[in-house]
């Protein structure tokens, strides 16, 4: 035990360690590859760009899994009656993709209309029927003003879609039935005056988003042998009580350098050998409180060894009462950025933190419910190759997934035990964490074991800054649909998504269990 305890100390309530940060990333190279429609070539217009990670970002293990996305731009239509679609890619060929999702150049603008997609698995060369992509996505974001939204990168994008490996795509875009029919405007949105025709119902397009494209995303594979996520979540166990909310300073950024990571205690996962990039030594550095340089888990501890490695952390300073009830649930153990096959290269080389913790987003990705356990970690790279290169964030923006079977993932960069500022509920990314569970439960209940995962999350990370599952706490709003940038709110330790933005996230399924995990985190943390 005390192995484990010495791996893991370096725990802080506020955020109070100096991290080591990851130097410049080397750019991505890019090559370009043609499109065919229906087994044709493709038009100039419609070439995919391919980005991938340099030869040095492909060095290691796992962290360097190569992957790629397609762009290709949305046309217009000749008008279906049936479907109303005015937009989209007729069936066409492409390169092999897993994820998929559509773009658009201006984030501020929302896309009143329906997106459907139908795609060819390649494996059997069977079409899927036309599925619906949830288009109210850009509400998980960057708060307002930020430096990650005012960064001029950000676009606006529906939900990713997990569609399994395919090799063919059709799209179509419905806007909605009150969209109106403007008159003398540009059928695609650009300016453009090269004569293309929108055919029937084209004046409608000017009513979507300007620029809009279907990105495919390779997420890459993992490497043969390599498992996909870690062991099981561990029983549930007994705690105990915990410290006072700490004094909260201000935010900050931190840059490249930093300090050496900590020795491999005993007892602690062995790392995966091989090279490793500077902004993956970066990423895996910044839990070196907790495992050796490359460690591909965090290990779960015990409720006594999770306890007395706070005590232990926070002991110089704190009163007797707050060093004898250290309310904190067992730390749960933890897949890595390494572990799930982070490639570096494609973040922001700084992390960026808030204060301190003092609430719990729970999200769902909306990315559909047809994975396996399996590919979790393959839908992971996916999501945090759209989030970087389509939307243009700084980093994938959850700061922690959860998959059905209950596993769990580090998720944005900068440390697991550390408050990480994260673009996950726009207006409400200062001190709080976001959880995503992957899939879509609007109309399917979460498995009891996501919801657990969750609850022992929650209890953990929460618990490392003495706040309590079940009360609420004193959030002001960066900005949102719900709350004017500066309001003071009182919102739940543990809410929803759609409680600080109006949004249907995290779906009604798992937005009804939110009370279950609220009393179940209290109950890890022995409340």
């Amino acid at each position: 035990m005390r192995g484990i305890l010495a791996s893991s100390i370096g725990v802080t309530c506020a955020a109070a360690l100096a991290l080591p940060l990851a130097p410049p990333a080397a750019a991505s190279a890019a090559s370009v590859s043609s499109v065919s429609s229906a087994g044709t070539p493709a038009p100039v217009a419609d070439v995919a760009t391919r980005t991938v990670g340099t030869a040095g970002a492909r060095a290691g293990a796992r962290a360097e899994v190569p992957g790629s996305t397609q762009s290709l731009p949305l046309r217009p239509l000749t008008r279906d009656r049936a479907s109303g679609a005015v937009l989209g890619l007729t069936p066409r060929t492409v390169r092999t993709f897993s994820l998929l999702g559509v773009v658009w150049d201006d984030p501020s603008v929302d896309l009143h209309g329906r997106v459907q997609v139908r795609t060819r698995a390649a494996s059997t060369g069977d079409w899927t029927d036309w599925q619906d992509v949830e288009t109210h996505y850009t509400q998980h974001g960057a708060d307002p003003d930020s430096s990650e939204a005012a960064s001029g990168k950000a676009r606006g994008a529906t939900a990713p879609l997990w569609v399994g490996e395919s090799d063919g795509v059709e799209v179509r875009v419905l806007p909605e039935p009150d969209a109106g029919e403007p008159e003398d405007v540009d059928p695609v949105g650009t300016g453009s005056d090269e004569g293309e025709s929108g055919g029937e119902g084209a004046g409608e397009v000017s009513t979507l988003p300007a620029g809009m494209r279907l990105d495919l995303v390779d997420p890459g594979e993992a490497e043969p042998g390599e498992s996909a996520g870690g062991a099981e979540p561990q029983a549930e166990l007994g705690e105990s009580e915990g410290p006072e909310p700490q004094a909260e300073p201000g935010e900050s950024a931190e840059g490249a350098e930093g300090a050496e990571p900590a020795e491999p205690a005993e007892g602690a996962e062995v790392p995966r050998t091989g090279v490793m990039t500077a902004a993956a030594k970066a990423a895996s550095a910044a839990n070196s409180a907790l495992v050796p340089l490359g460690a591909t888990q965090i290990p779960s501890l015990t409720a006594e060894e999770t306890r007395e490695e706070l005590v232990a952390l926070r002991g110089t300073g704190l009163t007797e009462q707050q060093q004898a009830k250290p309310y904190i649930g067992p730390r749960p153990s933890i897949v890595t950025r390494r572990g799930w096959g982070a490639d570096e290269s494609l973040r922001e080389k700084s992390f960026v933190y808030t204060s301190k913790v003092k609430a719990a987003f729970v999200h769902h990705t909306a990315s559909g419910n047809s994975y396996s356990c399996s590919q979790a970690p393959s839908l992971i790279r996916g999501f945090y190759r759209y989030h970087t290169k389509s939307l243009g964030w700084r980093d994938i923006g959850y700061n922690f997934l959860v998959d059905k079977c209950g596993r769990i993932y580090e998720g944005r960069a900068g440390g697991v035990a550390k408050p990480v500022k994260g673009a996950h509920t726009m207006g409400f990314n200062s001190k709080t964490t976001g959880i995503a569970v992957i899939g879509s439960y609007g109309s399917k209940k979460p498995s009891s074991k996501a919801v657990k995962a969750v609850a022992r999350l929650t209890a953990w990370k929460l618990g490392l800054h003495g706040m309590n599952p079940k009360k609420k706490t004193s959030l002001t709003s960066g900005g949102g649909n719900l709350y004017a940038k500066g309001k003071k709110v009182k919102m739940k330790v543990i809410s929803g998504h759609r409680d600080g933005f109006n949004t249907s996230c995290p779906g009604g399924k798992l937005h009804k269990k939110l009370g279950s995990v609220r009393s179940k985190a209290a109950g890890y943390q022995g409340r």
